[in-house]
């Protein structure tokens, strides 16, 4: 079997040589350079902008503006953002800056310095607006962000659920609590960073990082108004993703730059890149989510209500927020059994920076709610958090929280109990404390300030998009030789963000041919050669691509068969269809599939400083079939270290629609000393019913639990109760 063993991955030796180029490194002969200008205003009306001193820079090639914007709109779910911020534009209020991170002009220049140089001799009069930076008075709605959709109030989503007034006779105890969740800042590797031209066959090209080649495509094309074919983009090497590059960043004005010069007879291509401060500015977050919520319990353990209202911090713009809205509000209640709910959430407008995907795609927030409840109720009633999960978790059979029934192949009770017998939750010989650790390397810890805990969180997320979301996958597969295959061609979309897509691709393709791995060759990510494969995004690229490598790699045998030379097999791998939610009720057939994850965390805390040092994570994830067993370890331990800045470190600081720290060195991600002691990764394989070798997606599972899994420890260290992170 070439699925289930660790070959080497496709991209190690590039990228441990620096022999990969990521686009950042992509350099041309005679390049030219640009530089965005950002608003830098949360609110504000632009009167009049004066482009005369920027015009006496030498080297100045171009400046674009809106007017140059064909059809000034874009948006990956609503299209109600204006691609620059100005005047002259063919879109109602598109001179209006709603976050500091609008851009509002591209500057091109023979060099770095003097496009540099000229954006900051832009001279902008603006009329500044007032700000709303808070989600409670912008639903009053006094002032209209956007004044085309009536309202501050993005969407709206409901669960009615049995009979509350049952649900609360029923209960013994009743919990209550308030979480509030933060930003998060994705901290990919590199910066966003481009080169665009247009090609040898006019095609408007922009060799990018992003994570659905294809949508990009559409975006671009949209934008300029130009018919797909006319525009082509390439991702080179990906320095890391995590969601944040599934929104638009340099793709539509770096193709809008070269496709202008080019109409004036200027064709050398153009390069972009950001800083960190411009990137850590001008990219949407993971949401800033405040949930209400109450749930009530019988004396056994048996949960009979949940209550909740969630707010939501869309930003300034839609991006994911609606659909990320979606996944918390189902998740809120947890991956529970729960007889009677009542659920409203909100997705809000403000003049903050947008928020939208970020790994996990609002369910760790929903998560850290849910699992902090789960593990209230349990220290309530005096039952062991392990043990009370199992009363309530959803099986095989069970009706969601949307009042149908859970997708076949339900493992999460499978997965509780494989994480607590690895952790050795029920032996308290495992419980050793851990050695002494310092928080000031110049002062000793005082023995008497530590203490020790263990927490125990699960979770589940959905695989692949929802909610009667079209998906589909297209993979075509080229086969040469003569009577026996040589080798093996996959034309595929798919990014490889960092997770290792691009060898699982290959290793399905031998699998599928019943070839060596090394007959196998790729043309990926380039939307001229490839079909669209859909994003490498909600856990569902894996998943999806097998089903339609396998189909492509029967289709190419068949012609084989056929005596057709090359021989290819072209396959659309349509899911069947999921359901929209009624908007009064709820009630939906959701998903298609979910991942499930549950892990235990050991943590030691200096009492004097707060200082938390974890020891131990031990999580258990149902993968359905582990394809390449290293990559999945990796996606786990990656996971995990993420989850753990979020819940610890990672501090953005925004204020009246400004961030304060776009900067690594203020907005502290984990370090090396840092990172857990030890990562324990614990990998299941029950197949998951739809997926081709039973695999499911797994990236974004490890990451969901970490922060509630670390409060229950820390409570079981203390004695107190953390609803709001990070545990700075």
């Amino acid at each position: 079997m070439i699925i289930g063993n660790s070959v080497c991955r496709t991209d190690a030796p590039a990228k441990v040589t620096g022999v990969a180029l990521y686009p950042g490194d992509l350099r041309r002969e005679n390049m030219l350079h640009a530089k965005i200008l950002f608003s830098n205003r949360p609110h504000a009306r632009m009167k009049a902008m004066d482009l005369s001193a920027a015009q006496f820079v030498p080297g100045l090639v171009a400046i674009f503006t809106a007017k140059d914007v064909p059809v000034n709109e874009y948006g990956e779910v609503i299209r109600d953002q204006p691609v620059l911020v100005g005047l002259g534009s063919d879109k109602p209020n598109s001179d209006v800056s709603r976050w500091e991170g609008d851009q509002v002009a591209v500057i091109v220049a023979e060099n770095e310095e003097s496009a540099a140089e000229a954006r900051d001799r832009v001279q902008i009069k603006w009329e500044n607006l007032p700000i709303v930076s808070d989600v409670a008075t912008a639903m009053k709605d006094e002032i209209l962000l956007h004044p085309d959709h009536g309202t501050n109030i993005l969407d709206v989503y409901k669960i009615r659920k049995g009979d509350m007034e049952t649900g609360w006779a029923d209960a013994d105890v009743i919990i209550q609590g308030t979480y509030e969740l933060p930003y998060q800042e994705h901290a990919y590797l590199q910066p966003e960073a481009a080169l665009s031209y247009v090609d040898e066959e006019g095609r408007v090209t922009v060799q990018i990082a992003g994570q659905w080649p294809h949508e990009d495509q559409r975006q671009v094309a949209h934008a300029l108004n130009l018919p797909l074919d006319k525009v082509r983009i390439i991702y080179p090497a990906i320095g890391g993703a995590f969601g944040g590059r599934e929104d638009m960043s340099l793709q539509i004005v770096m193709a809008l730059a070269a496709w202008r010069l080019n109409e004036q007879g200027e064709t050398r291509p153009i390069h972009a890149t950001w800083t960190r401060a411009e990137s850590i500015i001008g990219h949407p977050k993971r949401h800033p989510v405040s949930i209400k919520t109450r749930w009530g319990a019988t004396k056994e353990g048996r949960i009979t209500a949940v209550e909740a209202e969630v707010h939501l911090d869309a930003g300034a713009y839609n991006c994911a927020s609606n659909e990320v809205a979606r996944f918390i509000h189902i998740g809120v209640a947890g991956p529970y059994q729960i007889p009677h709910a009542r659920i409203d959430s909100y997705a809000v407008y403000t003049n903050n920076v947008p928020g939208g995907a970020c790994r996990g795609f609002g369910t760790p927030q929903a998560a850290f709610a849910a699992e902090n409840q789960m593990n209230k109720l349990a220290a309530t009633l005096d039952i062991d958090p392990v043990e009370i999960r199992l009363k309530n978790v959803l099986r095989e059979g069970s009706e969601f929280i949307t009042q149908t029934l859970m997708p076949k192949g339900v493992s999460l009770p499978q997965v509780i109990e494989k994480c607590a017998d690895e952790a050795g939750w029920h032996d308290p010989r495992v419980r050793t404390e851990s050695p002494l650790f310092s928080s000031m390397r110049s002062l000793p810890p005082d023995p008497e300030a530590i203490r020790h805990g263990r927490g125990f969180a699960c979770g589940f997320k959905s695989i692949a998009f929802g909610f009667g979301f079209p998906e589909q996958c297209k993979a075509t597969i080229e086969l040469h030789g003569a009577d026996e295959i040589e080798r093996a061609v996959l034309y595929h979309a798919g990014a490889d963000v960092g997770q290792g897509a691009h060898t699982v691709f290959r290793q399905m393709t031998a699998q599928a041919l019943e070839i060596p791995f090394e007959q196998t060759e790729l043309i990926v990510s380039d939307t001229a050669p490839c079909d669209d494969s859909g994003p490498a995004a909600a856990s569902r690229l894996t998943w999806m691509s097998g089903n339609a490598i396998h189909g492509a790699a029967q289709k190419a045998l068949a012609a084989w068969d056929d005596k057709k030379r090359p021989a290819k097999g072209h396959f659309c791998y349509n899911p069947p269809r999921t359901e929209p939610s009624d908007p009064e009720t709820g009630k939906c057939f959701p998903v298609l599939t979910y991942g499930y994850v549950a892990e235990s965390v050991d943590i030691s805390v200096d009492i004097e400083t707060g200082h938390i040092y974890v020891k131990c994570v031990v999580c258990a994830n149902d993968v359905g079939k582990a394809v390449n067993p290293d990559s999945v370890e990796g996606q786990i331990q990656g996971a995990v270290v993420q989850a753990c800045g979020y819940a610890m470190t990672e501090d953005l600081q925004v204020n009246a629609g400004h961030i304060l720290n776009p900067r690594l060195s203020e907005y502290l991600i984990p370090g090396i000393q840092d990172i857990p002691g030890q990562v324990k990764s614990v990998i299941l394989e029950i197949p998951d019913p739809l997926g081709s070798w039973g695999v499911r997606g797994m990236g974004e599972l490890p990451f969901i639990p970490i922060a509630p899994a670390i409060t229950a420890a820390l409570y079981d260290a203390t004695g107190v109760w953390f609803d709001e992170i990070p545990l700075t």
